[in-house]
């Protein structure tokens, strides 16, 4: 592909992704914050057995939705600007309905005629596998809207729609726990509620309503979709496997209350981190697409982000994971402290999983997302492998390790298999800067944990977090004058 230098709609536009991470925050902060809390307030409500019920339930949902209809609202979001400058929106959106519509259609049909099978496979009680397939149909037109928002740009109304989501989901969640003693069930019900009313106010706030008309369906539309949203789909589906299938394994070896630990280290490490990381690529991903439709060559821009994205990721990780038992401690309930143990394995995993948004995008811009399929597979299935090994010998460390190691093998296949003309320079000078930065940071840790272990460790951690940046930034104006 040849580039056209423009480097007026390239400045304009990193400064557009600036901008739309500072509307975007409200809303992932405020995620995050959410899933903060979501953690200690469920494992004080419920059981070990009823929190690790609730575990499976949320992964089974995110498997079907994983099939069924995530895939059709990121293929609403990579194809959406291009029909808007063909001006034939009405036709692209009646397709994207047709074939959501179908998709809820043939999960019931399928969900109908193997579900023994399906109950076999998921373990959870009937009337629970009955509310997740109910919840998808709410879930899936969220997904669409939410993806069409972000393809017109709109970050406010995303920030805005995300927020009053969470919080309405934990409300309702502990209403109906708290009053109507529902247990793992009032979340799943508190998510439908939610996610319905927000469903009828994204529908006003990207204005499809207006644009909205029911016309003949082409299969010129139909075809770009599927041959770019089914390997998603495919790629998605092995992600769930690195990241869900070890409750399931865990689940079937030791039943819901080791399964519960799993998903408390999964609450505390990969919601609560993807979505602060996050900021970058939800802002950044449209834009730069918007950028390489315009033929501007984006690998420098992808560069720098992987930079801030590393500079923002990797310390809070590493504190995370040298306090584990005390930041578990600080969220959970008793009968949960041992998840502990998952959190530094799972908390790098996080760093991996969310760098590969970098190195991946590069087979989304191409539209050969069956790469990504293919590598993503293979991390799922030693993922799949190492977990059937591990934990019957290690327990919680073998969770810990498959995931890990799974997570890495993933970045480092996507790091390696580089289309031409897409690859990215990984950013050394900020890799170096943090080195450098690290080694006085490593000196103050040791006096806190030696000398002033009597300060609280969330304390301790804000103080090693704002030192570590603030020598970081030291180290950038005063010894190293190069940049990436």
């Amino acid at each position: 592909m040849e580039y056209i230098e423009n480097k007026e709609l390239e400045e304009k536009e990193v400064k557009g992704i600036f901008t739309d991470m500072l509307k975007y925050a409200p809303s992932k902060l405020c995620g995050m914050l959410g899933n903060v809390i979501t953690v200690p307030i469920y494992t004080s409500l419920f059981t070990t057995e009823q929190y690790g019920l609730y575990t499976i339930s949320i992964a089974m949902l995110s498997f079907l939705c994983i099939i069924f209809s995530d895939w059709v609202g990121l293929s609403g979001l990579r194809f959406f600007r291009h029909h808007q400058l063909m001006d034939d929106l009405p036709k692209y959106l009646t397709t994207l309905v047709t074939i959501l519509t179908m998709n809820m259609l043939l999960m019931f049909a399928i969900s109908f005629l193997f579900k023994d099978s399906l109950y076999s496979f998921f373990h959870v009680p009937f009337k629970y596998f009955l509310a997740v397939l109910f919840l998808i149909i709410p879930v899936a037109i969220r997904a669409l809207l939410s993806q069409i928002l972000r393809a017109q740009l709109k970050s406010i109304s995303y920030t805005i729609t995300t927020i009053l989501n969470q919080f309405a989901t934990i409300f309702l969640a502990v209403f109906f726990a708290k009053f109507f003693n529902m247990g793992a069930a009032s979340i799943l019900l508190g998510m439908g509620i939610s996610i319905s009313l927000i469903d009828i106010l994204l529908l006003y706030q990207s204005e499809i309503i207006k644009i909205f008309k029911f016309q003949k369906i082409e299969w010129k539309f139909i075809v770009p979709i599927m041959k770019y949203g089914i390997p998603i789909a495919a790629t998605s589906l092995s992600a769930w496997i690195i990241t869900q299938s070890n409750k399931f394994i865990m689940n079937s070896i030791s039943g819901f209350s080791k399964a519960a630990l799993v998903g408390v280290g999964y609450g505390l490490t990969l919601p609560i981190l993807m979505t602060l990381f996050a900021m970058i690529t939800v802002a950044a991903i449209p834009r730069i697409i918007n950028l390489y439709e315009a033929k501007i060559d984006v690998r420098p821009i992808i560069s720098r982000f992987l930079g801030y994205y590393i500079l923002v990721s990797l310390p809070i990780i590493t504190i995370i994971s040298l306090y584990n038992v005390e930041y578990t401690h600080l969220f959970t309930n008793e009968k949960f402290y041992e998840a502990s143990t998952l959190v530094p394995y799972f908390s790098f995993g996080v760093f991996f999983l969310a760098m590969t948004d970098y190195t991946t995008l590069q087979y989304h811009l191409a539209n050969k997302t069956h790469i990504e399929f293919m590598i993503k597979l293979i991390s799922g299935i030693v993922g799949v492998i190492l977990n059937i090994v591990l934990i019957p010998k290690m327990g919680l460390v073998g969770v810990g390790i498959a995931t890990l190691a799974a997570n890495f093998l993933y970045l480092f296949l996507s790091a390696i298999i580089v289309l031409p003309d897409l690859n990215i320079k990984f950013p050394k000078y900020t890799i170096f800067k943090i080195i450098l930065s690290t080694i006085p940071t490593v000196g103050i840790l040791y006096i806190l944990k030696t000398y002033l272990s009597n300060i609280p460790a969330l304390i301790q951690m804000i103080i090693l977090l704002v030192l570590f940046y603030a020598i970081y930034i030291g180290t950038s104006k005063i010894i190293i004058k190069s940049s990436d």
